[in-house]
């Protein structure tokens, strides 16, 4: 008799919905789930979906959206698939980010095609049916599947989406499937008590959709009391064990370990009937105490662009770099105290840059743009000089080499031409591939060099001792413009070292300095491969750069 058919691997459905305010933290509760999950031994997948009508994160400005998160296969993505990467320790591929920019497109492209066989389609059902495919395909092979839906329940963006989740629900039962909504409970200060009505009209904001919360995770200034729990759980009906307290902590890495003394993941396996021991959280549990009380500290100046939006300043535009900064932190025992400094500031008052001989550190941002880059360009010039640990990503590895240009190789008028087009030494300019797109050829949006790509490092080198010895490593990619290799001798008789290029040798990707203690630069962003368990190499390397640093000020 012939072997009976192997079934296909039933995929079950954790659903994450957001109510009251955007913002609320839907993204690390996301991750943490999705981790918690895993650390039981099950394999997963995590989707977001945001209802934006932008195809991707790409062409959005960073104070707006927050920062792109680049994924190994080139996605330009929301920052949370960066979290999920972080949290869960796994690549995440670009399809797993879905908007409904992707989703339309892919309709109407199809009906144009005539795919539709000349029936009148409709939001119900191809855009749903559309939605419901993506999330599959995403989920496909795995055990579990964590969907978090962008925005809050009452935007009309993502009702689609919300009909979607549940016709998986139907479709795959909905024991099999959880959906969990994130709220905010405010505390207004002149009354000094927690309010549950915005939650409670969020909670029939979502139901009257079909998707009734089976698990509620109270977001809010302090911890849910049982008073409120009671409350909430009377006017809803969401079972009291079911209403999660998740209050605002310092270490967000902390969340999985709230969640789970809560048993938030265990009664989501019990829906399905699943019991699983719980997970050994000892590593994870040990690194963020680390977190939370390093015995060490170091200050740090990181020279941005993108950090004002109207009258608030906002660390998401760096949200990759200031995690990579704490992974490696967690690791080492140190805290990195980061202060975020505009560099327009030095090119209206010079002056200034005798603060930045106060931090042990100095790190050069990436951006896009005219805008600060003289004033970055003096910002390293003064941690060159003054020898003080410098770590440039990206544009600030070429800045750092338009700066070495300028005043060690005496090329005055050096620069990169995505400021000046017009440079007569273009020590940085637009690869060839990118010309057509930069002169307006109309194909800006996911046409930079992203993803993941290798490079070979040089015998000998720091950068080499950094990555363990390896002769090839490979980082993540997302710019434009290259160093110039024309100007290859001459930056490496003004001291630079190429310490890292493309298998071909025709694209620098890691510079240092041989007579500084660290200042190193990469065209890559490594930040986007580091996590909480494996921290990126070359942040752990900068800020033991910076512990030196400060023992030698001291």
């Amino acid at each position: 008799m012939p072997e009976p058919k192997k079934q296909p691997k039933r995929t079950k459905y954790v659903f994450i919905f957001g109510g009251v305010i955007s913002g609320v933290g839907k993204g690390i509760v996301s991750a943490s789930i999705a981790f918690l999950l895993k650390a039981r031994g099950f394999s997963i997948s995590s989707v977001k979906i945001d209802p934006y009508i932008n195809v991707d994160a790409g062409t959005m400005r960073p104070t707006e959206h927050g920062e792109v998160f680049v994924t190994e296969d080139g996605g330009e993505t929301d920052e949370d698939i960066g979290h999920y990467e972080r949290f869960v320790g796994e690549t995440i591929p670009k399809t797993n980010n879905i908007t409904t920019g992707q989703i339309f497109k892919s309709v109407i492209d199809a009906e144009r095609a005539g795919k539709y066989l000349g029936k009148t389609v409709q939001p119900i059902p191809h855009i749903v049916d559309e939605i419901v495919s993506r999330i599959r395909n995403a989920s496909e092979g795995k055990d579990y599947c964590v969907v978090e839906i962008g925005g809050v329940v009452g935007d009309y963006e993502n009702v689609l989406f919300i009909h979607a989740t549940q016709k998986i629900a139907m479709q795959e039962g909905r024991e099999n499937c959880s959906n969990v909504l994130v709220v905010y409970m405010p505390v207004p200060p002149h009354i000094g008590e927690m309010k549950s009505k915005p939650a409670q009209h969020a909670i029939t904001a979502i139901s009257a959709l079909g998707a009734f919360p089976d698990f509620l995770v109270v977001r809010a200034s302090e911890g849910i009391d049982d008073v409120r729990k009671e409350k909430i759980s009377l006017s809803t009906n969401i079972h009291p064990q079911n209403v999660v307290s998740c209050p605002n902590i310092g270490n967000i890495y902390e969340v999985p370990i709230m969640l789970e003394k809560q048993g938030l993941v265990s009664r989501i396996l019990g829906r399905s009937g699943i019991a699983r021991r719980p997970p050994d959280l000892s590593r994870w549990t040990k690194l963020t105490a680390s977190m939370s009380a390093p015995e060490k500290k170091v200050r740090l100046a990181l020279i941005a662009k993108y950090i004002e939006s109207g009258n608030f300043k906002l660390a998401d535009s760096y949200v990759s770099i200031d995690h990579a900064l704490r992974h490696a932190g967690a690791h080492l025992g140190v805290s990195a105290e980061i202060t975020w400094v505009d560099s327009k500031k030095y090119e209206k008052n010079p002056s200034l840059l005798a603060e930045l001989s106060q931090f042990d550190g100095v790190m050069g941002l990436p951006g896009f743009g005219n805008a600060g880059v003289e004033g970055k360009i003096l910002a390293i010039k003064y941690a060159r000089e003054r020898k003080i640990p410098y770590l440039g990503i990206c544009y600030g590895m070429q800045l750092a080499l338009v700066e070495i240009a300028r005043n060690v190789a005496k090329l005055k008028r050096a620069h990169t031409t995505e400021c000046d087009s017009e440079t007569v030494d273009p020590v940085v300019s637009v690869m060839a591939s990118q010309k057509e797109n930069v002169s307006g050829a109309g194909r800006l949006g996911g046409t930079m060099r992203l993803g993941g790509y290798p490079a070979n490092l040089k015998k000998g080198s720091k950068v080499m001792e950094i990555y363990g010895g390896s002769e090839k490593i490979s980082e993540r990619h997302r710019h434009r413009y290259e160093v110039n290799s024309a100007y290859r001798t001459q930056l490496e008789r003004a001291g630079v070292v190429f310490s890292g290029t493309s298998p071909d040798g025709t694209l620098m990707e890691f510079m240092e300095l041989e007579n500084h203690p660290f200042f190193i630069g990469t065209q890559a962003h490594p930040e986007y491969k580091s996590r909480f368990l494996s921290p990126s190499p070359l942040y752990v390397a900068f800020l033991k750069a910076c512990l030196r640093q400060k023992k030698n000020r001291l």
